[in-house]
């Protein structure tokens, strides 16, 4: 397994000292706890008064302030105490924020996550184990009887799909800038599929940075559907077409395009498959490749992150495939997707690290 500086020094040996161990072992054993606490001390904007009071705040000008009862926040007070995210005078019995309730609060990738966890995930986790038995999303039935989370995305709940988007997007957006450029300007690119290509936000970018490319968006019918009313009426919609396709069939087919085609674009998308489908998407989509197309994969390989707490994020969004997305797919690692590209009859020609919040972009071509 090659792993990065930072992941190896992390990863191949003990970090810490046998008292540190027992607190962490009680750390995840209280997790559920030590989440719904946190999110709570920010729901209620407590942290917020934290961090904005310099001589910090009492319990009771926390109450009063709140307009929560004496218990609750002297519950939420004392749980943050023991998680770590508040500080307090013992002479004063005033609490003040911690670095760790600072960055719970102003990191924007922390808060995007426990918007996603708390939405989307929470409940579903309850049956992980089910799921990584049965090798199905067991944990999205609370939500809907679709086989994977992509299915049912257009029918969830208001506040579920703006945490699930919110997630997807926070990650890819940041890579947008960066990637624009790999396709664009390193190569003439005037016609893209953008494959999974969801909300149609992707597509919109690639037609505001360049004004001759046409882009057809593939995706199931429901989401075409929302990609259309997404993007209606916005400048460059006129150069963005949509194709409906289950690309989950083993039978469907990518479209041929006349003339050839410039670029294929997979952005944050075969990590929603296993390494088999994987295989079966890429060898589809050679067959609407030439010599001269190339395929571009983006994705957040975990084992090229340059922090470890990247790659924390990752391995754990693994088990939001596994219990409500699909059950069988995952955040993967450089070399699973080689061997995926390998046995789908391509190859790669180059990787570019360090896209925004830790994106990678494989550029792959036929043999």
């Amino acid at each position: 397994m090659e792993l990065s500086s930072a992941l190896k020094k992390k990863y191949t040996s003990e970090q810490l000292s046998a008292q540190e161990a027992q607190r962490l072992a009680e750390f995840i054993a209280w997790g559920p706890a030590v989440f719904q606490a946190s999110r709570l001390m920010i729901k209620f904007g407590i942290l917020d008064m934290l961090r904005d009071a310099d001589e910090g705040l009492t319990r009771e000008e926390i109450a009063s302030k709140t307009q929560l009862s004496d218990y609750a926040v002297k519950c939420l007070l004392e749980a943050s105490l023991s998680i770590g995210t508040v500080l307090v005078d013992p002479e004063s019995d005033r609490y003040t924020i911690s670095k760790t309730g600072w960055f719970l609060l102003t990191d924007q990738a922390t808060r995007v996550n426990i918007d996603f966890n708390h939405d989307v995930n929470y409940q579903g986790w309850f049956r992980l184990e089910e799921s990584l038995l049965s090798g199905k999303p067991e944990g999205l039935k609370h939500f809907g009887p679709w086989p994977t989370i992509y299915e049912g995305l257009s029918s969830l709940p208001n506040q579920v799909q703006q945490s699930w988007f919110g997630f997807d997007h926070f990650y890819s957006d940041s890579s947008f800038p960066e990637a624009l450029d790999i396709i664009f300007k390193e190569h003439k690119t005037r016609s893209l599929y953008d494959v999974g290509g969801n909300t149609g936000k992707w597509a919109l970018q690639c037609v505001a940075f360049d004004k001759e490319v046409e882009v057809t968006v593939l995706d199931l019918p429901q989401q075409i559907k929302m990609m259309k009313e997404n993007i209606a009426g916005k400048p460059g919609a006129e150069r963005i077409k949509g194709y409906g396709i289950d690309l989950l069939h083993p039978e469907a087919s990518f479209p041929k395009r006349e003339g050839g085609l410039d670029a294929i674009w997979m952005s944050q998308f075969l990590d929603c498959f296993s390494m088999s489908q994987i295989v079966s998407i890429l060898r589809r989509a050679k067959t609407a490749m030439t010599a001269d197309t190339r395929l571009y994969i983006m994705e957040t390989l975990w084992d090229r992150q340059r922090f470890e707490p990247a790659t924390f994020c990752l391995t754990m969004t693994s088990l939001y495939f596994a219990a409500l997305a699909n059950g069988n797919s995952k955040m993967y690692n450089t070399a699973d997707l080689q061997q995926c590209i390998t046995e789908a009859g391509l190859q790669i020609e180059k990787i570019y690290d360090g896209l925004g919040q830790g994106h990678c972009v494989l550029k792959v071509k036929t043999p």
